[in-house]
């Protein structure tokens, strides 16, 4: 019998996709997930047994790698077992047919790469910002640790407080004494850039890199529409008014567990007052000085968060794409 597949849906490569959010850090994940597989134990132990399984190990939060030409967060699984793993490991999916799990180590990373000199600890956020991995790699492996620190804090349960455990190949977590089931979550994170005739409005957290200004952000709150928490997130931060929200694009932030949801936000008036228990500072910048921005040409030394964080690519379209601001 012929396989008549006229009605498939197109496999489209990665590299050709036009989605904006498909150009921050995170975004690129090519894992085939077999979420239906995960409830069977043989189905993830024959992924387990092969012999080209592969594993990220992480210490806390923190990527264990090998030093070889170029950095490289993949491990056999008998690495991770000589490396101290305990066995407890999750099931991401398979890259290119190749199983692919994450393991977490209960030493920290100075003791895991001491008298190791093959093997390096960098954190999630430099590999990132400095471009030490390839996007292919980057975005299963801040999956990897956003659902690794999950685990961490979910140990026990909400409802009951006894142990809970793992199941469904580390997507889920029981409570034998209560029955009540756990599962990942992401946290949904707006992220805006406040615009007016030609401006935007960008601040500044005491915590970030000198002379940085970003896009404001919040976490949206039960009951709110992503509209309606840009809305809240910029008359709080900055006591700005908006009209019209419009959405751009998404990133996985793996810090701890979060999607940024990227958005513009039509503002109604220039008048800001800041909210000094968030904000250090807040400014309007015009075109001309948020293209400095992006270059590092700014004549007060001032700068944007890097490439790999969407506010910086929320502030790229309003540099570039005039015509729709």
């Amino acid at each position: 019998m012929t396989h008549d597949d006229s009605n498939a849906v197109p496999v489209v490569p990665l590299a050709g996709l036009r989605d904006r959010s498909a150009r921050v850090g995170f975004a690129i994940n090519r894992l085939e997930r077999h979420s239906e597989g995960r409830e069977n134990a043989d189905t993830v132990g024959a992924f387990r047994q092969r012999p080209d399984a592969g594993t990220f190990v992480l210490a806390g939060d923190v990527p264990i790698l090998k030093r070889q030409p170029s950095l490289d967060p993949r491990f056999t699984l008998a690495e991770a077992a000589a490396l101290g793993a305990d066995g407890e490991s999750i099931f991401l999916g398979t890259i290119d047919g190749v199983p692919l799990f994450t393991t977490a180590l209960a030493t920290d990373a100075a003791s895991v790469i001491a008298d190791r000199p093959h093997l390096d600890a960098v954190d999630l956020r430099s590999l990132a910002s400095q471009g030490l991995l390839d996007p292919d790699v980057l975005g299963p492996l801040g999956e990897a640790k956003a659902i690794l620190h999950w685990h961490q804090r979910h140990r026990f349960c909400a409802n009951c407080g006894a142990a809970t455990r793992v199941e469904a190949a580390g997507w889920r977590r029981i409570c034998d004494a209560c029955g009540a089931q756990h599962f990942p979550r992401t946290d949904p994170v707006v992220i805006m850039l406040a615009v007016r005739e030609g401006r935007c409005l960008l601040g500044r957290q005491p915590r970030f890199a000198d002379k940085m200004y970003s896009c404001l952000a919040g976490f949206v709150e039960p009951g709110e529409t992503i509209e309606d928490a840009v809305r809240r997130e910029t008359k709080e931060e900055a006591g700005l008014a908006v009209g019209r929200v419009r959405y751009l694009a998404s990133q996985p932030w793996p810090f701890p567990a979060s999607l940024m949801i990227g958005c513009i936000a039509e503002a109604l008036h220039d008048d800001i007052t800041i909210d000094r228990l968030e904000l250090e500072d807040a400014r309007w910048f015009s075109r001309q000085e948020a293209a400095g921005l992006l270059a590092g040409t700014h004549p007060d030394g001032l700068m944007s968060p890097k490439p790999f964080a969407i506010a910086h690519h929320l502030l790229h379209a309003f540099v570039h794409e005039e015509e729709q601001f």
